[in-house]
């Protein structure tokens, strides 16, 4: 497996130099390093196929790193912030998410998606991007090429996102918690987050990212539910399997996060392990990009871009409400 490892590595490491380049030169970056990963494989897939000396390799990156980088991601999320929210905004979190999901596919599934990938940009959207879609690929057994199209077409809707959130704030005349709101229930990826509340002061910046924390605590139990769901229509009346209905690595998340909660986890492990997340996921991210032959992402553009874009409408709009129900001015 080491040739394609050290492939998938290689492109895994010149995405995150990219980002680096992006965060020097304008103080975060706009396109985070797990899309340019996934793009430079593509890349590279699209003008020479990979033989089976790497591919081996390719498949352990693209497959059991990422299950590994999602079970570890668990120890680094703790519910103490999670609960100064308050009960009700965060029911309402709740609610913005399940809605959102469920919106999505029914979107999906409208404009002719398969199931698999309906669900892919829907829960994308909804929890938040790249790596729900990631932690719900495997979940689900999602080709390659689904996944691939919709962190693609979810990428580009995420940097659009955070820049109307400052935009749609101003107009709406929303103070700093309520900004905060809006980019922790409306942003994929919490760098994005941060920036896209930024211009309303550090209040929001941390109200978003608690908000944020959230939307991130519900990709466990919905993964579950995913399982739960697709082993229900396997099995038939034999019952679920534990494996299909709790993945290993759901399990191991789940374990971790409530570890970190009880801080049983020590913080001087976080960083470090925060790091080997972000490396295996660029592994990950770059072999499944390897995988995907991009003629076939293209095939699937008009649709799925179009379902992403009022999937983004809708839990845009599904925020709005949430504001203006939960925190009138």
């Amino acid at each position: 497996m080491l040739p394609g490892v050290l492939l998938s590595a290689g492109v895994g490491a010149v995405a995150f130099a990219l980002q680096l380049i992006e965060t020097s030169l304008f103080g975060h970056p706009w396109v985070e390093g797990l899309v340019i990963a996934i793009l430079m494989g593509a890349g590279v897939r699209l003008f020479w196929t990979p033989s089976n000396v790497w591919m081996p390799g390719v498949r352990f990156s693209a497959k059991t790193l990422l299950e590994v980088a999602v079970a570890l991601l668990g120890a680094t999320v703790s519910g103490a912030a999670v609960m100064a929210l308050g009960p009700v905004l965060l029911l309402a979190i709740v609610g913005v998410v399940v809605l959102a999901i469920a919106g999505g596919y029914a979107l999906g599934r409208a404009f002719g998606l398969p199931p698999a990938m309906a669900l892919l940009v829907a829960c994308g959207n909804a929890i938040c991007g790249n790596s729900a879609i990631a932690a719900v690929a495997p979940v689900i057994e999602a080709e390659g090429e689904d996944v691939a199209a919709a962190i693609g077409f979810t990428a580009v809707l995420g940097i659009a996102v955070v820049l109307l959130v400052p935009v749609v704030g101003a107009l709406m005349g929303f103070d700093a918690t309520r900004v905060g709101v809006l980019a922790g229930l409306t942003v994929y990826a919490v760098p994005q987050v941060l920036a896209a509340a930024a211009p309303a002061g550090l209040l929001a910046v941390q109200t978003g990212a608690v908000v944020k924390l959230v939307r991130v605590l519900m990709l466990g139990p919905i993964c579950l539910v995913l399982g739960l769901l697709r082993s229900g229509k396997a099995e038939g009346a034999k019952g679920p399997k534990l494996h299909h209905m709790a993945p290993w690595f759901i399990v191991v998340f789940l374990i971790l996060m409530g570890l970190r909660s009880a801080d049983l986890i020590p913080e001087v492990v976080l960083p470090p392990l925060q790091a080997a997340v972000t490396a295996m996921t660029l592994i990950a991210m770059a072999g499944l990009g390897l995988m995907v032959d991009p003629r076939a992402v293209v095939r699937a553009g008009p649709r799925v871009a179009a379902v992403a874009a009022l999937s983004a409408l809708l839990i845009g709009g599904l925020a709005l409400a949430t504001i203006v129900l939960i925190l009138p001015a």
